[in-house]
């Protein structure tokens, strides 16, 4: 015979679990990924120009640095479409670099792609850190002074493109909106005249740009969220 006790045992455990089905999406962002750069080598980077592995000198105690390995852009391996891209990076004094993704044509990362801005900069610009360069200004800049660590997570599903630093989302982008060569959804001018931003492709690969000074990426973890 069920007694009330263990009937009301039972349905508080039903209830607990049910509770934490509920809760189990809103960890989503944060649970199922997968390191893809730990600095302990260089495997799964490429070079954007050659598509050939980047060297082992791109690997260094800070972690993984772009500049002086004769790319443009270090690219992953492998082309995602929706996706979570969280990873720490440093800058150097006076740096300018950048994250690319969905690139197209890994040759031409500029106008199949887009780019998020990282520079040493406090600003809230077109090219400051965390815009979409030249498309979408951060509404914050979070970011810590050069030689300090700070954290990114990049969220695509989808046209919607999400950036999030040091804990705080700083800028979105909705490519559908970017109809137009040349032209924001507000009617100013970007610097893509040949291209619609909302035609850009949604799968492609994404990668850590060398723009002439040093930077370090470490830490660097992913999720396909369209598997």
């Amino acid at each position: 015979m069920t007694t009330p006790m263990r009937i009301f045992h039972s349905a508080t455990i039903l209830g607990l679990l049910t509770a934490a089905a509920v809760a189990a999406p809103m960890d989503e962002k944060t649970e199922g990924l997968t390191t893809i750069f730990d600095g302990s080598g260089a495997d799964g980077w490429i070079n954007n120009k050659t598509g050939e592995p980047i060297s082992s000198t791109a690997v260094q105690d800070d972690g993984l640095n772009p500049h002086g390995v004769g790319a443009y852009v270090v690219l992953y391996k492998e082309p995602v479409k929706d996706f979570v891209l969280d990873f720490d990076y440093k800058l150097s004094p006076g740096c300018n670099s950048g994250i690319f993704l969905r690139v197209g044509n890994p040759k031409d990362p500029v106008m199949t792609g887009l780019e998020v801005a990282i520079d040493d900069t406090k600003g809230t610009g077109f090219h400051d850190s965390g815009a979409f360069y030249d498309l979408v200004k951060p509404e914050a800049n979070t970011q810590k002074p050069a030689s300090e660590w700070n954290h990114m997570t990049i969220t695509a599903k989808g046209p919607i493109i999400t950036v999030a630093l040091n804990g705080e989302q700083v800028s979105t982008i909705d490519q559908s909106q970017f109809s137009e060569p040349g032209t924001r959804p507000d009617g100013s001018n970007h610097k893509f005249q040949n291209v619609a931003i909302a035609d850009l492709v949604q799968e492609g690969y994404f990668g850590f740009q060398d723009h002439g000074q040093n930077c370090w990426y470490q830490n660097v973890r992913l999720k396909k969220l369209d598997q």
